[in-house]
């Protein structure tokens, strides 16, 4: 998987298309990712204690890594992601402009 915390992607497909968020968390086993302000879902939480109110909290949910592009910090456009062995170390390099991301 191509995407890591803390990347800036562009959500390209859904309800939420268009919208550019940071990546809370990745989980490569599901190949889903779990974005900032995005894929909300509403959930009911009981009170706690005696004289708590109940809450109605919005969560973000993982969702498909197929469904983000990853915005390069070079270009600041949307790309897909390549690799490249820089110096003996793995490097991701944009696509689009041939910059590291």
């Amino acid at each position: 998987m191509k995407i890591k915390k803390g990347d800036n992607v562009l959500i390209i497909s859904g309800k939420d298309r268009g919208k550019t968020a940071k990546v809370l968390r990745a989980f490569p086993k599901e190949a889903k990712v779990l974005v900032e302000n995005v894929n909300l879902r509403k959930k009911h939480k009981r009170p706690g204690r005696a004289g708590e109110k109940g809450q109605v909290l919005q969560l973000p949910v993982p969702f498909s890594v197929a469904n983000v592009k990853l915005v390069c910090l070079k270009c600041g456009k949307p790309s897909r992601v390549g690799y490249k062995i820089t110096d003996g170390k793995k490097v991701r390099v944009c696509k689009q402009c041939g910059g590291e991301t």
